[in-house]
């Protein structure tokens, strides 16, 4: 049965030092036919909740706190959808950015951005809370020519390929898109193939088609998506077309942010921050190749991420610094998109997330 109704959690940013005006985490109740939302719960208290993730087998939400050294975990009340804190824990590195739980829910990866390693939590098996350190790894190669922004490796994403089996670490500041394999009975983080890129790319996230043939890597620092044939049994890229985010008449200054491919795996969306624009480009079936449709506005400024809704008819903008999330209705034909009038004000919004509702 399609749900008729989704509880949308929003990540955000708090901290003075990043200028920010966000105050907790935020639960809104999304109405699935008409995008709606509407406001639930502020979770306050919290620095810099940031990227979120739910676990696989229990009703958890996990944050990640942007620039400290903690994750925390939050039990989910199944019929409000309302967080309560369950527990905080050390990351072992410095701004956390992205976390995923490994499929089984033993362990939750970290990518500790500051401090070139990804971290491997133990779970509870019980509860869900996080627990201690199990590993830490450190990603390879040698800082990118950038002066400022890749001074050390930053592993800016740990995205799981479409099969649970690797995970893929865009590094921004190495120019190296990683694969790691979690041994879960050591309890430990494997390296097990590494793709170099062009030198000043600054990968940042990563993407795959729903059949895993193909992944596409958003290149932060140059504006470029790199196009790659993907091989699952290796957890290994192959790149094949490299194209800028951006249209071809913009000359001025902007940073790539976010990356998803909709659930047809027919057409990628990627976003830009300086242009505030959301990118769309035809997926080939075949090759894989990519083809630019259409550049939209973001509607605010500093789109540092978007999400498009479980029912594929949505697409949430999170414009950081204009503090709102704007609506677009996604054509599901041309996957072309038009906002939609709504707009949600909510402060330095960075992450959402959508669980449905029973």
């Amino acid at each position: 049965m399609t749900p008729t109704a989704f509880h949308v959690y929003v990540g955000c940013r708090t901290s003075r030092e990043r200028n920010a005006r966000g105050e907790g985490l935020n639960l809104y109740r999304m109405d699935a036919a008409t995008g709606e939302w509407t406001h639930q719960q502020l979770l306050p208290g919290f620095e810099n909740p940031s990227f979120l993730a739910f676990a696989r087998t229990r009703p958890i939400l996990y944050a990640v706190h942007g620039d400290r050294e903690e994750v925390s975990a939050f039990r989910i009340e199944e019929a409000t959808g309302r967080l309560s804190h369950l527990n905080t824990a050390a990351t072992g590195g410095r701004n956390p950015v992205h976390l995923v739980p490994t499929p089984d829910d033993r362990f939750l990866v970290v990518a500790n951005h500051l401090t070139s390693t990804v971290a491997l939590l133990r779970l509870d098996p019980g509860t869900g809370a996080v627990g201690k350190i199990a590993d830490l790894a450190t990603m390879p190669g040698e800082p990118g020519p950038h002066r400022t922004q890749q001074a050390l490796a930053k592993p800016h994403q740990v995205e799981p390929d479409p099969a649970g089996r690797f995970i893929l670490v865009p590094d921004k500041g190495t120019d190296r898109s990683v694969t790691l394999r979690v041994d879960a009975d050591a309890a430990r983080l494997e390296i097990v193939a590494t793709l170099t890129q062009r030198e000043g790319s600054g990968p940042r996230h990563i993407a795959f088609t729903p059949d895993a043939r193909f992944a596409y890597v958003l290149n932060e620092l140059a504006s470029s998506l790199l196009a790659c044939r993907y091989d699952a049994a290796r957890g290994t890229l192959d790149p094949f077309q490299l194209l800028p985010s951006l249209p071809d008449d913009f000359t001025g200054h902007s940073h790539a942010a976010e990356v998803a491919v909709s659930a047809d795996g027919r057409f990628l969306y990627a976003s830009n921050r300086g242009h505030d624009s959301i990118g769309v480009f035809a997926i080939d079936g075949a090759s894989g190749r990519l083809e630019p449709l259409q550049w939209v506005p973001s509607g605010g400024i500093t789109p540092r991420f978007f999400a498009i809704d479980p029912t594929g008819r949505f697409l949430f903008a999170a414009n950081e610094e204009s503090d709102d999330i704007v609506t677009f209705r996604v054509d599901a034909a041309t996957g072309r998109l038009a906002p939609t009038g709504q707009v949600i004000p909510t402060g330095s919004p960075v992450c959402i997330l959508f669980r449905a509702i029973a």
